[in-house]
């Protein structure tokens, strides 16, 4: 009974999108990227069904798929960088000991992002959850903002992608897609861990460098 209902999701939010056109798409994706729960696949996998129909372009989608995420994003990003961190820092004083935080633990975070931003950011886009709130901690941080958008576009970008030629692949069989959408990740997911065990090496290798200088 899921499973038909997701198809039936699938189906209605192609005609959505068929209708809305590629503005559909930017709102859709820019909503994403914020904290609403949202999910990427029900927009992505639908538009690229219609690349396959000929109704839409690759590239174009693409594109403002890309570009939705980038302002999702930035919404969040500036949030937490202007407004979000003088509440959580008041909520963290108030009621850090039931939440387990405490102001170490967010100076903590900030020199994570401060070393390992980039990377973080990036790879918070291709995975599932992550991306509604990775900006939220790279606002607190206050990540160079070009970094930020760069990243953020890089991962927003490799996600994309992939759902679009999910779709394109798969338009006359998206009920495949929902029985199998858990296993589609899988890819993804070792593509992750690939870049985090490089990441890893090559930082490893950088600081024995300095060490040795």
């Amino acid at each position: 009974m899921p499973g038909n209902i997701l198809f039936d999701v699938f189906n209605f939010l192609v005609l959505i999108i068929k209708d809305m056109g590629y503005l559909g798409i930017f709102l859709g994706m820019m909503i994403e990227s914020t904290i609403f729960p949202l999910p990427s696949e029900l927009i992505l996998i639908p538009a690229g069904a219609l690349v396959a129909t000929g109704e839409m372009t690759f590239p174009l989608v693409f594109l403002t798929a890309v570009a939705g995420t980038i302002i999702g994003a930035m919404i969040n990003f500036l949030f937490a960088m202007f407004l979000g961190r003088g509440l959580v820092n008041m909520l963290v004083k108030k009621y850090g000991r039931f939440l387990f935080l405490t102001e170490a633990r967010l100076r903590k975070t900030d020199v994570f992002f401060n070393k390992h931003g980039e990377i973080t950011t990036f790879i918070g886009r291709l995975i599932p959850v992550a991306r509604h709130i990775i900006s939220l901690p790279a606002g607190f941080s206050r990540m160079n903002v070009f970094k930020f958008i760069i990243y953020t576009a890089l991962g927003a970008g490799i996600w994309s992608a992939f759902l679009i030629y999910l779709g394109y692949l798969f338009w006359d069989r998206l009920e495949w897609i929902n029985v199998h959408l858990n296993s589609i990740y899988i890819p993804v997911l070792i593509l992750v861990l690939i870049i985090v065990i490089i990441y890893i090496l090559i930082h490893k290798n950088h600081h024995k460098d300095n060490s040795r200088k």
